[in-house]
């Protein structure tokens, strides 16, 4: 039967069955091996938790001065809207707020793709094998059961003078919703070349 692990008592460890084991039954390497994974995990904890507190802050200093800066000129429109970029006074360093919108389609997809499926088979032969593959690869489904919403929307680019694929285009665009978003922050500092390079953040590029 596996056993909680807030309920585990000195000399034993859990397995990944869940199952305690007497330290004493266990190899000296795999104890070890445990001990590295979750001393590393558990400071990993922590970092994570100083980074949350860091974007925390810094968002909250940006919409601050945000604000400040506006009532200069008399505005005041909330500073934790919006895309903002700042650099310092010396030109090296450029930070970066981002807020992304998460889009995705509604039911009206689906309409949408059967008024194009529709198009394409009435053009029958004189369809283009170019437009065929460009409208399966936009409605491909991830592993995740999603459709990419640029792959989509790439479609309403294409120069087609047809009245049911413009009235497709409209559902298209209808369908889309706007289920939240999300904020980043981005840092740079200039390089002797002029260019600006990205102070990472992720660990995995350090």
């Amino acid at each position: 039967m596996p056993h909680s692990t807030n309920q585990i008592p000195d000399g034993y460890r859990v397995n990944a069955m869940g199952h305690l084991v007497p330290d004493s039954q266990i190899k000296a390497i795999d104890l070890l091996r445990d001990d590295v994974v979750k001393k590393i995990v558990e400071d990993a904890r922590i970092e994570q938790q100083r980074l949350a507190a860091f974007k925390a802050a810094a968002m909250s200093n940006i919409a601050d001065f945000v604000d400040l800066s506006a009532e200069e000129y008399g505005v005041n429109y909330g500073g934790t809207k919006g895309n903002v970029s700042l650099m310092s006074f010396d030109g090296k360093y450029k930070l970066q707020r981002a807020v992304g919108e998460h889009r995705v389609f509604d039911e009206r997809i689906q309409a949408a793709k059967a008024k194009i499926d529709a198009c394409i088979h009435r053009w029958s032969e004189g369809a283009n094998d170019h437009i065929k593959a460009l409208v399966e690869h936009a409605f491909r489904v991830s592993k995740q059961g999603h459709i990419d919403v640029n792959q989509v929307l790439s479609l309403r680019s294409l120069d087609i003078d047809d009245a049911d694929w413009m009235e497709a285009m409209d559902a298209i665009a209808d369908s889309i919703q706007i289920s939240g978003t999300s904020t980043y922050l981005r840092l740079y500092e200039r390089q002797s070349n002029g260019q600006y390079k990205q102070i990472s953040l992720d660990i995995s590029k350090l």
